[in-house]
Formats: structure tokens, C-alpha cells, sequence
């Protein structure tokens, strides 16, 4: 459940003291709930126990829907800015060919400049299993034409027949030219708000 609705408002207070704390931050001190109430209601504004466990409970004044709504619109401007990265799969095999291996290559750094990351797979199948340097050599092969767009993340390990390896996207690091940039806008932007 979350917090912004989980606060205890106005006669859902049930103590018989609260320590007030005004809409400005101030504490007014130790009162009886039903006076800090009255405050609240000749101000136009709720009563909210914002620490409901302490002794005794922690009361603000507050405008209770605004506090609500601010809560909801933080909380869904958070989620509009979160990206989540998915992991995609490309599959190789201890035998395969050249043309191949380009082929996932490419898809791979496609997945990674999107920004996702790769697992990459190998299945030995058989009698395979007993040369998995063979496995090794092939992950490192393509790890190493990948390597300009990612990072090993987790390096190549064996789990059961399966050898598993994981490419992250490497960290998008602006030039020193786009920096002096970002900061000549941002001094002049600092500039302008002074005048």
C-alpha cells in the first residue's frame, strides 16, 4: 500500500494528545487532538498523523487532496522516466559458421545500442561438452566483436550443458566537447535567472 494514502486524517486520529506541526514547517508544540483539529479546521486545512507510532503521534496541518495528488504525480512522473531493460538472447553453438556468427553479431549490437542486454548461449549437444575450450573460444570471439558497444558483464560460465555469458551496453560518455557545452548553456541559463 502506499504512504500518501496510508496517513490517518482529520477523526480517523484517535489519540488524545498530538505534537502540531504547521503547514510552514513550525512546531506549535504538545496539544490536545481535538484543539489541533480545531486549528485545522479554522485554517481550512487537515489534520494528517504523519508519524502515527511515535508518542506521542507526529501531526501536520495540510491540505490532505493536494498532498495526495502531488504524491500520485510524482509517483507517475517516476514511472514515465524509468526504462526497463530488457535481456535479450542470441544462441550460438560450438560449430558454427562465420556468416553466423557476423549475422548474431549484428543483432546483438543492435539489442545493445537499444540499450538492452544480451545473454549470449552456447549448448554443447553430445560429445561437444567434453571440449568446451572450443565453446570458450567462440564467446570470446564474440564478445570481442561486440566490444565496442558493450561490457562483459558476466563472463562466459558453464551451467550444466549450456555455457552463459551476459553484454551490457556500455555507458554513453559524453565528448569533451558536449561537456563544455552542458556547461557554458548551464552558466548562461544561471546568468540570465540573476538578472
Amino acid at each position: 500500500m502506499d504512504i500518501a494514502y496510508d496517513l490517518m486524517i482529520n477523526e480517523e486520529i484517535r489519540d488524545r494528545e498530538c505534537r502540531l506541526i504547521d503547514e510552514n514547517g513550525t512546531q506549535l508544540g504538545v496539544m490536545l487532538t481535538q484543539k489541533a483539529l480545531a486549528l485545522a479546521e479554522e485554517r481550512g486545512l487537515d489534520l494528517a498523523a504523519i508519524q502515527p507510532n511515535a508518542r506521542p503521534p507526529v501531526c501536520k496541518l495540510m491540505d490532505y487532496d493536494k498532498y495526495r495528488y502531488e504524491q500520485s504525480r510524482r509517483e507517475r512522473d517516476n514511472r514515465k522516466n524509468q526504462r526497463v531493460v530488457e535481456v535479450k538472447e542470441v544462441q550460438l553453438s560450438a560449430t558454427i559458421a562465420e556468416n553466423d556468427v557476423q549475422t548474431k553479431a549484428k543483432a546483438a549490437i543492435r539489442f545493445l545500442e537499444n540499450g538492452d542486454k544480451v545473454r549470449v548461449s552456447i549448448r554443447f549437444r553430445g560429445r561437444q561438452i567434453t571440449h568446451s575450450e572450443i565453446g570458450l573460444k567462440v564467446m570470446q570471439d564474440f564478445a570481442a566483436r561486440c566490444a565496442e558497444v558493450s561490457v562483459v558483464e558476466r563472463r562466459p560460465v558453464m551451467d550444466g550443458r549450456n555455457m552463459i555469458m551476459i553484454l551490457a551496453p556500455k555507458a554513453a560518455k559524453a565528448s569533451f566537447a558536449e561537456k563544455k557545452a552542458a556547461r557554458e548553456r548551464a552558466n548562461a541559463e544561471t546568468q540570465e535567472a540573476q538578472e
